[in-house]
């Protein structure tokens, strides 16, 4: 008798193939590695596009308002993520200004637009370019680690500043906004079943 496919479960470290049973509650464990197996993510694509939109929503405060606003002898000047780049890139400091700007900027935009075409390929039932598909999402699990270093480069920055007595640091709603963006891109991707790319079946 064929095994359907809702009672087979790979294994994610090693791919051996488990049949486990569709109601099962408990997680199993691998019989090869011992790795925790994983069933299905239920309403996958609901809850991925939900996270995606409400990252978008905020990626636009993130960009446009500032992220920190730095106080000396009393006045102080707010920057945005745009803009403090260009004063590292001015002070000299450009590895920091190009890591600024690919950690704020980039990857997020990256993220988005490669989970969206993930979501829109599985919607549309897409058959070509599988491996790619998959390739993008282990991408976008990648990337998705480094996309906090700037958040937490301010954070240290405003800890060490206010150490001093000539300056003080303080966060504004763009890194608030940018944090909670970098938070719901990777609840975005965790919500997304990447086996959805393969249960379309060629012709």
């Amino acid at each position: 008798m064929v095994q359907e496919s809702s009672d087979l479960v790979a294994c994610q470290d090693c791919h051996l193939v488990h049949i486990v049973p569709a109601g099962e509650l408990t997680d199993p464990s691998c019989g090869r590695c011992g790795s925790a197996l994983q069933q299905r993510k239920k309403n996958s694509l609901s809850r991925a596009w939900a996270f995606l939109f409400a990252a978008i929503v905020l990626y636009v405060p993130a960009n446009i308002y500032p992220i920190m606003t730095v106080y000396q002898f009393g006045r102080g000047e707010p920057d945005t993520i745009l803009s403090g780049a260009a004063k590292l890139l001015e002070s000299g400091m450009w590895p920091l200004a190009l890591l600024v700007f690919v950690a704020s900027v980039l990857i997020p935009i990256l993220k988005i637009f490669i989970i969206a075409y993930l979501l829109v390929s599985v919607q549309k039932a897409w058959q070509r370019n599988r491996v790619g598909r998959m390739r993008l999402y282990k991408l976008v699990e990648f990337v998705g680690r480094w996309s906090m270093v700037d958040v937490f480069m301010v954070s240290i920055l405003i800890a060490l500043v206010r150490l001093g007595s000539f300056a003080v640091i303080d966060p504004g709603v763009g890194a608030m906004a940018f944090a909670a963006v970098v938070v719901l891109t990777m609840l975005s991707s965790l919500s997304f079943d990447p086996r959805l790319i393969w249960d379309q079946p060629e012709d």
